[in-house]
């Protein structure tokens, strides 16, 4: 294992004085009705701040939701093609901002350079989508069954949505939020993770130059407890939509539900790889080590299970140790680091619990499983890459979501165990099968349990233009991403027109 020394001081964003950003209410620059501030750190640097922000409350969130009430008078109303001009213009302002949203993202949630660029590069392709839809926000027309009747149907803005983002893509998830509900004419409400807010307000500072409306798109910061839940339930509010922990979000639909909102909540996962005898190893390894241990193992669709054949199990673990062994653990702004830190100490504290208790209920730790000090280890949060093999299916750390870079090894006698295996945890988000033999994964498309499934590649990610989400306690309410992006964030209207020159008898029958 090696360490990423760090860059000099002037390559590292580090501040020379300390920032307070405000929240973002009807178009102005606003402090908190609470008049507290909060500060988030560097977590490769704790002794940096990045920033002070709003410890936000209640009354800050319904003066975000009287703003969006009055801005979605005017946004509502402008065309969806004169909505995407803006969202486009918004992209092109991100493009020249790529660098420093990059960093921006590297230094509040700590994950390496070359993974928060293509975060950036992912929150583009979304805007781009989504401000395509702005000329294809399509209804249909149909025969009546009535004479002289026009039947046809058309979408209209659901009104004041809330949005709710998790810190571990805090530029990446908010645009896939953000820019669908703005083309289909929703003004919003956006309470970012109070841990990663720096890159929510430049993300707002970006759609203010391109020309938003005031009141469309409202910051507020701080405590998830308070803003989330005025936002649940204030009755201005139409729907939420949330990323963040199935606890979490399983209380907010709940919550919601009593109250008719429309919801979409996209929780947590517990992401398996099957590599079977017959597959491409080092295209399987690559995929596997990105997936366990990329951006720390913080992504809800990172690899955090892999089933191996038994036939291929011995050289499997002898190759997946060795290339554990060469990953970089260091500052992500270092171009070099491959492990970063986690994003905070409550992370890494939980990450910790974990190793404990997959060791104490017998699995076997092969490889790391410390958290790393001594040199600049001492001022992050640090831990090393994780194996453990021996691992059974009822065991804490083969069923609950670590969120960290932690990987189980499981042996399986073929594919239907290997399946069963992946099929045995609560969540349903990500899979992936790695095999040369199409009729083996075919059977694993048509019975592994996800909303996503992979043949011969990682478990991570998607295409903008295609539906994100999972089953089971991974997800609830209608997919993000794709043609699904406006469905949610829209109603359809069904609209009937009698153009008789005069009084018909017509039979209705609903």
């Amino acid at each position: 294992m090696e360490i990423s020394q760090a860059q000099p001081e002037e390559e590292n964003m580090a501040a020379t004085q300390i920032t307070t950003h405000k929240n973002y209410i009807g178009g102005q620059w606003v402090d908190s009705v609470t008049g507290r501030t909060y500060q988030v750190h560097n977590p490769a640097r704790t002794h940096e701040v990045v920033g002070e922000f709003q410890t936000s409350g209640a009354d800050d969130a319904m003066l975000a939701v009287a703003a969006a009430r009055e801005g979605l008078a005017v946004w509502a109303n402008t065309p969806a093609p004169a909505r995407a001009g803006i969202i486009y213009k918004a992209l092109e302002i991100m493009g020249r901002r790529a660098d420093e949203m990059a960093q921006t993202v590297t230094i509040e949630e700590g994950k390496p350079i070359g993974d928060s660029s293509g975060e950036v590069k992912r929150a583009m392709n979304i805007m781009e989508y989504a401000a395509g839809e702005g000329r294809r926000m399509f209804g249909y027309t149909t025969p009546s069954e009535l004479p002289n009747t026009v039947a046809y149907t058309v979408r209209r803005p659901l009104g004041v949505v809330g949005i709710i983002t998790p810190w571990n893509f805090p530029l990446a998830i908010p645009a896939w939020k953000i820019a669908p509900a703005l083309i289909c004419g929703n003004a919003l409400v956006f309470k970012p993770a109070s841990a990663t807010p720096l890159s929510a307000v430049k993300l707002i500072e970006i759609f203010e130059e391109a020309g938003l409306p005031a009141g469309v798109l409202n910051l507020v910061t701080g405590p998830g407890g308070q803003v989330g839940n005025a936002l649940v339930e204030s009755t201005d509010v139409k729907a939420i939509s949330f990323t963040g922990s199935t606890e979490v979000g399983t209380e907010l639909y709940a919550e919601s539900a009593k109250r008719l909102k429309k919801v979409q909540a996209e929780m947590g996962g517990k992401n398996a790889v099957i590599v079977l005898a017959d597959a491409d190893m080092d295209k399987a390894m690559g995929g596997i080590v990105q997936g366990a241990f990329g951006s720390t193992g913080q992504r809800c669709t990172a690899t955090s299970r892999v089933i191996v054949e038994d036939g291929v199990y011995d050289q499997f673990m002898a190759e997946l140790i060795n290339r554990t062994g060469k990953l970089t653990v260091g500052d992500g702004i270092d171009p070099s680091t491959d492990v970063s830190p986690l994003a905070s100490q409550n992370q890494k504290d939980k990450v910790m619990e974990y190793i404990g208790i997959g060791a104490e209920e017998g699995a076997n730790l092969v490889f790391g499983g410390r958290a790393l000090a001594g040199g600049d280890y001492d001022q992050g949060y640090y831990v090393e890459p994780t194996i453990f093999t021996d691992v059974s299916p009822d065991m804490r750390i083969a069923k609950e979501e670590i969120f960290g870079p932690v990987l189980t090894v499981f042996k399986a006698k073929d594919l239907k165990e290997a399946i069963d295996i992946s099929n045995s945890v609560e969540f349903g988000l990500s899979s992936s099968v790695y095999t040369k033999d199409i009729t083996k994964a075919y059977e694993y498309i048509n019975t592994v349990e996800t909303g996503m499934v992979h043949v011969n590649a990682s478990t991570l990610g998607g295409e903008v233009h295609l539906p994100f989400g999972g089953l089971n306690s991974s997800g609830v309410g209608q997919r993000e991403q794709g043609t699904a992006m406006v469905d949610f964030f829209s109603e359809v209207i069904t609209v009937y027109i009698d153009h008789a020159a005069e009084a018909t008898e017509r039979a209705r029958f609903i």
